[in-house]
């Protein structure tokens, strides 16, 4: 059986030189991949006790509604600005060559929720601490981070210490 890291195509010096990108569409065309993907980040949170699962825009999607599924827990979307149809709440945060924003609808956590926090790919943690300050506004409380891929040396992990973060692969480099 295959590793989930042998999924993942790797494109030396894309989007620029010296960057591994970790391309994680192989994974999701091969049935294989994608099952073992799921089945290995649902293995992660197990023991972990939580009421509602939050994807972030886009890929977190991919993986949060699987993960809500099996657990028989809420879905709730977070999503860039604009996207959402009722009143939201939103935060700005930093990329890499600029600024986003990210809205969560204002009555997709309730007080005193536990929340598990998904996405594709944790670098230097910037989309997931947004997440978290929406969770936090709205009383929510962060019962985990699960994400497929960690790249470590961005130190997102860092960032996000006083939280539990599970990845399903992790690499050294950028």
């Amino acid at each position: 059986m295959k590793d989930l890291k042998d999924y993942v195509r790797t494109i030396p010096n894309f989007p620029e030189k010296g960057i591994m990108f970790r391309d994680i569409t192989s994974v999701l065309q091969d049935p294989d991949g994608f099952k073992l993907a799921i089945d290995e980040m649902a293995r992660l949170v197990s023991d972990l006790d939580f009421d509602v699962v939050l994807g972030a825009e886009s890929r977190g999607f991919i993986f949060s509604a699987p993960i809500a599924y099996q657990r028989g827990k809420a879905l709730v979307p977070v999503r860039k600005k604009g996207k959402l149809p009722c009143e939201t709440i939103q935060v700005e945060y930093d990329l890499e060559y600029g600024k986003a924003v990210l809205e969560i609808h204002k009555d997709a956590i309730k007080p005193g929720q536990k929340v598990l926090l998904v996405d594709d790919l944790m670098a230097t943690g910037g989309t997931i601490e947004a997440m978290i300050k929406l969770v936090e506004q709205l009383g929510g409380e962060v019962a985990g981070i699960l994400v497929l891929m960690e790249l470590k040396g961005l130190k997102g992990r860092e960032r996000l210490s006083k939280y539990r973060l599970d990845a399903a692969i992790s690499y050294e480099g950028k």
